[in-house]
C-alpha cells in the first residue's frame, strides 16, 4: 500500500483549494511508476456527484488542495517491471479506488471497495505512507495494476468514463440480487446518471422496466431514448396504486428526500429494493413494508475489481453506452453547478486530452 517516491511537480490538473469547491489550475507531484504500477495518460474523466461532495467537504474530511475525478480513462504510457495485465498503448480505466490492504476477506473476494482496513479513495484518499491521492481532473495518473481496468478496444473512451462509478454502482446490486433474469420486472426510481444506466442494463438483461420520476419532462427520454417499457409520475397516486405488488425488483437512484413505503408496496412477495442513491440523512420506512410480504431493502456502493471488469466487457458486448455531454476542463465549475441542479443528460465527461493545457 505504498505510493512510491514523488519526483517533483510533474503533473498538471485542476483543484479546489477550500470548501467553496471552486476549481482552478494546479501543479502537483505524481509518484514514479513502481514495479506493479502503470502510468495512464488521461484522455477523459467523468463528472460525478462525488466531485461535488469531496470538493465542498461534505464528508468533513477533505484535504486541500483537492483534485476531484474518479471516472478516469486513458492510455497506458508506462508499465512497471512486474505488471502482467497491461502493456503500453492499452486503453484503461481507473475508478473510485486506487488501493486496499489486499489481504482481508473482502479484498480476497475481489470486493476491495469494502476492504476491512478501508480502500484508498481516488479522490483525496490517504496511502499507507501518508501521501494523498489526486483524482482524474489531471494529465495522468499512476496506479497499481490491480485497481485498473482494461477497456475493450472498440469501446469509446469518453463513454467508458461514467461506467467506472455510475455504471458499476447500479450493475453491482443488479448482479448480486439476480436482476439479470429475462422477463422479470424492474422499477427504476430517478432518471439521472445512475438511473439511465440502470435502464440500459435492465433492457440488456431482458427485463420489463418501469421508470419512476417526479418530473414529467423525463417521460420522452425514458420511453423513446432509453426504451423503458413504462413511465410513471411518482406523484400520481392512481398510476402508483395500479402497480401494487407488480415488480420483482426496484433500484432506487434518487437523491431527493422520499418515503420508501410507497415504492415497497409495488414489490411482489419477496421483492428487493436496492438503494444506491442518497435520499437525505434518514430513510422513511414502516416495518410493515418489510414484514408483510417478505420484502427486503438492500444497500450497495460501487463495486469491486472483478465486477467492474465484467461490467465493462458486458457493456462492450451489448453496446451499452452512457448518454454524455463532453466538456472542456475550463467548464468544470459550471458543470458542477449544473450537476447540483440535475441539469445534465445524463453525465458530464471532461475531455482532458484536448482541453487541459
Amino acid at each position: 500500500m505504498s505510493s512510491g517516491v514523488a519526483t517533483g511537480k510533474n503533473c498538471h490538473g485542476w483543484a479546489a483549494r477550500d470548501d467553496s469547491g471552486f476549481l482552478s489550475p494546479y501543479e502537483f507531484d505524481r509518484r514514479s511508476v513502481g514495479s506493479e504500477d502503470i502510468s495512464v495518460k488521461i484522455t477523459h474523466c467523468g463528472v460525478c456527484y462525488a466531485d461535488v461532495l469531496y470538493t465542498r467537504n461534505k464528508f468533513k474530511h477533505s484535504i486541500y488542495p483537492m483534485v476531484p475525478g474518479h471516472e478516469i480513462v486513458g492510455v497506458v504510457t508506462e508499465v512497471g517491471g512486474n505488471v502482467g495485465k497491461f502493456k503500453i498503448g492499452d486503453h484503461v480505466g481507473v475508478g473510485v479506488m486506487v488501493d486496499s490492504c489486499r489481504d482481508c476477506e473482502n479484498c480476497n473476494g475481489r470486493l476491495e471497495i469494502h476492504c476491512s482496513k478501508g480502500a484508498v479513495s481516488t479522490i483525496g484518499g490517504t496511502y499507507a505512507d501518508g501521501s494523498t491521492c489526486k483524482g482524474g481532473y489531471s494529465k495522468f495518473i499512476v496506479a497499481h495494476e490491480r485497481y485498473c481496468y482494461k477497456i475493450p478496444d472498440k469501446y469509446p473512451l469518453a463513454q467508458a468514463a461514467p461506467l467506472l462509478c455510475a455504471g458499476i454502482t447500479v450493475y453491482t446490486p443488479m448482479i448480486r440480487h439476480n436482476m439479470n433474469q429475462p422477463g422479470k420486472s424492474l422499477g427504476v426510481i430517478g432518471l439521472g446518471g445512475l438511473g439511465h444506466l440502470a435502464v440500459k442494463f435492465a433492457k440488456a438483461f431482458g427485463l420489463n422496466v418501469t421508470v419512476f420520476s417526479t418530473s414529467v419532462s423525463k417521460k420522452d427520454d425514458a420511453l423513446n431514448l432509453l426504451k423503458a417499457d413504462n413511465f410513471v409520475l411518482s406523484s400520481d397516486k392512481e398510476q402508483m396504486s395500479a402497480l401494487s405488488k407488480s415488480l420483482d425488483f426496484i433500484i432506487d437512484t434518487a437523491s431527493g428526500d422520499h418515503s420508501l413505503d410507497l415504492y415497497m408496496s409495488l414489490l411482489k412477495t419477496g421483492g428487493v429494493l436496492a438503494l444506491v442513491g442518497f435520499p437525505g440523512e434518514q430513510l422513511k420506512l414502516s416495518p410493515l413494508s418489510l414484514l408483510m410480504e417478505m420484502r427486503s431493502v438492500s444497500g450497495s456502493a460501487v463495486g469491486g475489481t472483478k465486477g467492474t471488469q465484467e461490467m465493462l466487457e458486458f457493456c462492450a458486448e451489448h453496446e451499452i453506452h452512457p448518454e454524455i455531454e463532453v466538456i472542456p476542463i475550463q467548464y468544470a465549475n459550471e458543470a458542477l453547478e449544473r450537476l447540483q441542479k440535475n441539469d445534465v443528460k445524463y453525465r458530464f465527461v471532461i475531455d482532458i486530452e484536448n482541453s487541459l493545457e
